[in-house]
């Protein structure tokens, strides 16, 4: 599953390409991914993408005119940009952003299992909706004291997964960050020392800055 480096990037990378793009159409080929109804994708037509920002695992489209669509890649999905339209035979696509230019931002997933989705919010609901209003404070680039966020009779690699105790952390990241910190994954949180708390915060902000450095050199 795509986890904070590589949502980070992609959120950049997109928002650098997009800004101020004029929205010509949107469409949902998979239905399964559309996770609202009210208001529709049509109310996209004619609205210029604002930004393309990260909330924990999240991305984020704002538009000019106060809607944004809330993206979850789960394990399989992709948002990427292309120069022109899917073609009817593409059985990937998930939704559909098709841009003035002729450029379209594609929502894809591969594999048979259908998780990936998206939601079309108003500005002012963004916040409130679940999948935001439940996520912990952001694992980068300012993690809170983590000595007050993991104190909790559960292990660190337990604790550091779970996106209500802190957004962004998953699987592919974890073992690294408390491997660079000297600690291990069994380790209670609620055993944290003030030393070995400050040791894992400089640990997630390395392990993940790095990342997030690496792929601005290397993704295009």
């Amino acid at each position: 599953m795509p986890e904070l480096p590589e949502v980070e990037i992609t959120a950049r990378l997109l928002d650098s390409a997009l800004s101020g793009a004029l929205i010509e159409s949107a469409q949902a080929p998979g239905i399964n991914a559309l996770k609202t109804f009210d208001p529709p994708l049509s109310a996209l037509e004619g609205e210029r993408i604002a930004a393309v920002r990260r909330r924990g695992k999240h991305l984020i489209v704002d538009t000019s005119g106060g809607l944004a669509l809330l993206i979850h890649l789960m394990s399989a999905g992709r948002l990427q940009l292309y120069d022109k339209p899917a073609g009817p035979r593409d059985r990937t696509s998930r939704l559909l952003v098709r841009l003035d230019d002729g450029r379209e931002l594609r929502l894809r997933e591969f594999g048979s299992r259908q998780a990936a989705w998206v939601k079309l919010l108003c500005a002012g609901e963004l916040e409130q909706d679940n999948s935001l209003a439940t996520l912990g404070p952001e694992a980068w680039p300012d993690p809170p004291p983590l000595a007050e966020v993991l104190d909790a009779p559960r292990p660190l690699h337990t604790l550091l997964r779970d996106q209500r105790v802190i957004a962004g952390i998953g699987r592919s990241w974890v073992d690294e960050i408390l491997w660079q910190a000297r600690l291990s994954p069994y380790k209670r949180g609620g055993d944290l020392d003030a030393l070995q708390a400050a040791r894992l915060g400089d640990a997630m902000v390395e392990t993940l800055g790095d990342a997030i450095a690496h792929y601005e050199r290397a993704v295009s």
